[in-house]
């Protein structure tokens, strides 16, 4: 079930509780239902792939986010946060995963020991996550998306050309989502075809499964790693060995 449906469900679960209870608690009582249901109905909107715009709370190219969004969207970031908390604690899956020498996919870091060794540069996969403070003295790059949507065929390109930049200057990199099943699995295949480590996506997507079995990219993501795979071919662009061969170091 996609983030719009979830979300949907739940902010009409929550208008209904507002509805029943009208009449029956004070109206300032009762605001923080009517908050919450009509964030979650923005954000079902905004996250539809007929809309799907990331850029809903505002999130910064440096991984934070305005005031403004904290007041206005808290019903919605901070449930995830626990969410997300939550969620990795009763998981047994490791929370990142080598996939290749210092190429690493995984969850959203929450403290230091989450964090690959090696100082490694952050591919931030997620708009509803703020920039961990474990990660702030790392390099860092944010392509905001929505849980379960796919990061657009350029971006995934911005993020491939950082990457490969900054291993070409032996650093590891980190790519990461929420949980590391799926955004960030689709920018690491091309990371891995881009250093000539995977003939294609979908071969690089049998060698992330191999190291991290849950990974499950939807059709959306796939469909935009089949545009970006289209696009490299019709611009000449190969992979790059250099920096493939720094990953054998």
């Amino acid at each position: 079930m996609g983030i719009s449906k979830i979300v949907g469900i739940s902010a009409t679960a929550t208008l209904s509780l507002f509805i029943y209870l009208r009449g029956r608690l004070s109206p300032l009582l009762l605001f923080p239902l009517l908050h919450g249901s009509m964030v979650g109905f923005l954000a079902a909107i905004i996250a539809h792939p007929a809309v799907n715009l990331p850029l809903l709370f505002g999130k910064t190219t440096d991984g934070q986010f305005p005031w403004w969004s904290l007041v206005l969207f808290h019903p919605y970031l901070i449930p995830l946060r626990v969410y997300v908390g939550i969620r990795r604690m009763k998981s047994k899956e490791p929370v990142h995963s080598e996939v290749a020498p210092q190429l690493y996919v995984g969850g959203w870091p929450s403290s230091a020991s989450d964090i690959p060794p090696g100082e490694p540069a952050v591919i931030d996969c997620t708009c509803e996550l703020p920039k961990s403070s474990c990660v702030a003295n790392l390099p860092y790059m944010c392509i905001p998306t929505w849980d379960s949507r796919a990061p657009r065929p350029q971006d995934i390109d911005v993020a491939v050309r950082w990457a490969a930049g900054k291993r070409s200057q032996n650093r590891p990199i980190f790519v990461h989502c929420a949980f590391g099943h799926g955004r960030s699995v689709a920018v690491m295949c091309a990371l891995l075809v881009t250093l000539g480590l995977a003939e294609d996506w979908k071969d690089a997507a049998k060698t992330i499964k191999k190291c991290r079995p849950r990974i499950r990219m939807n059709v959306l993501q796939q469909r935009s790693l089949e545009e970006w795979s289209k696009t490299r071919l019709s611009t000449g662009r190969t992979s790059e060995p250099s920096n493939g061969s720094l990953l054998l170091r």
